[in-house]
């Protein structure tokens, strides 16, 4: 299913960078570019984020998956 439909991200993209070593929302916007646009997909993103780390044993803490915006 399409999360980003701005960069065309899905679940298993998420899933997939995850699995890869993303360990923060930080790391998974740079390699997919999820969340760096309108912005609308942010909170589903760091749901699926969240189960995908949760899957591999790693506590998601709202740090790791809170959104830093630049300026």
């Amino acid at each position: 299913m399409y999360i980003c439909i701005c960069h065309a991200v899905t679940d298993s993209t998420i899933r997939e960078t995850v699995y890869h070593g993303a360990s923060s929302f930080r790391e998974l916007s740079f390699n997919t570019g999820c969340g760096t646009q309108c912005g609308s997909c942010v909170a589903h993103a760091r749901e699926v984020m969240s189960e995908a780390l949760a899957g591999l044993g790693v506590a998601a803490s709202e740090e790791k998956l809170r959104v830093v915006s630049s300026r």
